[in-house]
């Protein structure tokens, strides 16, 4: 059974790893609070018997990627900064902007479906006592699963005439998007319990499986680190090839093999850095310059909330429709698709 000195040791030595759990448990727990408080928000309107008013928490709009899409490309293409879901926008457009100088931050630092991956990996490590891992040919084969799906998602809204896209973002379906949303994991069908039931199981013998092969929002993000303004370096004079980063890294990344990670599946987590029993042989590096571990993720966070803050102040972050609008379509959201 491991001590308090065990745990404390561990500390001392690897304190980001410890911060970046606490970072994510905050987020995770915030995620649970948000859902809380939009199906409160939910029964109020749905209910038959009245329920207290509470107001939509406008953060749950990080749950409509495809929606911010369709918003970004009309702002892009017209100016017009989306009225309806303006959170999800924001929050679409840092995170994916964000993979060019923080690579995928928000994954390691901040997504709750990859905490809840990571937990489900923890948990299957324990269960066996060791960790699986894929065949390379397998993995390579798995890899382009998450491109596929967002090559698709971005050819249908690149490909979807402008006026289409407006159409879609003023649609009643557009409109409570997040309440059907929150119906379809209410109304869970029993394909979808089968589907998440075979990403549970490979996820406990196959760390950070949906992160590594399936989900292309990370993808998305990931795209934007291969222009190489922030990654990891290892020296080749000092390493010692003890193997301890490749077995640290979430993602299954072979750091030992590399010279330069550069590779958009890179999280910054830094757990590798930290692994490291040589000083200095492993390094983030910000373009030529060598950084402290704690920049990047720390300048990730910082900036994140220096964004939501901008947003609510310049009445970017809540949506223009009213306790009216609501009113009258979520009654109806059974019958809108």
């Amino acid at each position: 059974m491991k001590t308090k000195q065990y745990y404390y040791r561990q500390l001392k030595r690897r304190p980001l790893v410890f911060v970046r759990h606490g970072v994510k448990i905050a987020f995770f727990l915030f995620t649970l609070f948000i859902g809380l408080e939009f199906y409160q928000f939910y029964l109020h309107f749905s209910s038959a018997t009245p329920m207290p008013y509470v107001e939509r928490p406008g953060a749950v709009e990080a749950f409509l990627p495809v929606s911010a899409m369709m918003g970004f490309r009309v702002w892009v293409a017209t100016g017009e900064f989306d009225a309806i879901h303006p959170a999800g926008l924001v929050l679409f457009t840092f995170f994916v902007g964000s993979g060019f100088l923080f690579r995928r931050s928000f994954c390691s630092w901040i997504c709750p479906v990859g905490t809840g991956s990571e937990w489900v990996g923890m948990l299957g490590k324990k269960m066996f006592k060791r960790e699986f891992n894929l065949p390379k040919w397998i993995g390579w084969n798995l890899l382009p699963i998450k491109y596929i799906l967002l090559g698709f998602f971005i050819f249908m809204v690149i490909n979807m005439p402008i006026d289409a896209v407006i159409g879609f973002l003023m649609s009643p379906y557009n409109l409570i998007s997040d309440v059907k949303m929150l119906q379809y994991f209410l109304e869970i069908s029993a394909t979808t319990i089968k589907v998440l039931g075979v990403i549970f199981i490979l996820s406990l013998f196959f760390k950070n499986f949906w992160c590594r092969f399936l989900c292309p929002y990370g993808a998305l993000i990931g795209l934007g680190s291969m222009l190489g303004m922030t990654k990891i370096k290892r020296n080749v004079d000092t390493c010692s090839n003890c193997n301890q980063c490749t077995r640290a890294c979430p993602q299954g990344i072979s750091i030992t093999e590399k010279k330069t990670v550069m590779t958009p599946e890179c999280t910054a987590c830094m757990q590798c850095v930290e692994a490291c029993p040589v000083k200095e042989t492993l390094t983030m590096q910000v373009g030529p310059t060598k950084v402290n571990k704690w920049v990047v993720p720390f300048g990730f966070l910082a900036l994140f909330a220096i964004v939501v803050l901008a947003a609510k102040a310049t009445g970017h972050w809540d949506t223009v429709l009213t306790y009216e609008h609501f009113k009258e379509l979520i009654p109806w959201a059974d019958y809108i698709n």
